[in-house]
């Protein structure tokens, strides 16, 4: 019988190359995520996140992009993503210059002799109930991946029947531009 994956299946592999996070502003336009998406895909490195929004301005969108991938073509895929028309800049963040968060969503099947335990971790966690039913719940936990991970983990002692994560958000430290 054939094996089925799916998003929630884990993966035990692990990614080649090292993970990096870039922040691009580019103009709101149709067409530039997807100019973008190749100049990636010529590059050989792969998109793990895309969190795309408006900016304050509706003339603008922000692109925080979690890839991985040979570390000694990122210099040279940055230059190209800040050259493609409608893109403003292309900058990558690190722990030292920039704060990074995630958000998880997770439903998890959870009877009621079962609730106060994962409430416990929930808390544990500092994350919020949002779905309540007799039999499961869903949990919000936000903080950097190394949290979302090991919250993941603690609720993996239950049935978890999916879960949903935004990939990394990142603001520039201090005074810094993002």
């Amino acid at each position: 019988m054939p094996t089925i994956t799916t998003t929630d299946t884990p993966v035990t592999e692990t990614p080649s190359g090292s993970g990096h996070t870039l922040s691009v502003l580019v103009n709101n336009e149709p067409g530039v995520l997807m100019r973008i998406c190749q100049v990636f895909s010529r590059r050989a490195f792969n998109i793990d996140s895309l969190v795309v929004s408006q900016g304050r301005s509706r003339c603008f969108s922000r692109m925080t992009i979690g890839i991985t991938g040979d570390p000694s073509g990122l210099h040279q895929i940055i230059m190209q993503v800040g050259k493609l028309i409608d893109v403003i800049h292309c900058f990558e963040h690190t722990s030292d210059n920039a704060v990074s968060k995630e958000l998880m969503m997770l439903k998890l099947k959870c009877s009621q002799a079962d609730r106060s335990q994962a409430l416990q971790i929930c808390e544990h966690f500092n994350g919020k109930t949002v779905d309540l039913t007799p039999v499961s719940m869903i949990v919000m936990i936000t903080g950097d991946t190394i949290k979302v991970d090991a919250a993941l983990t603690m609720f993996s002692q239950f049935e978890i029947i999916e879960t949903v994560r935004t990939g990394k958000v990142v603001m520039a430290r201090g005074e810094l531009a993002t």
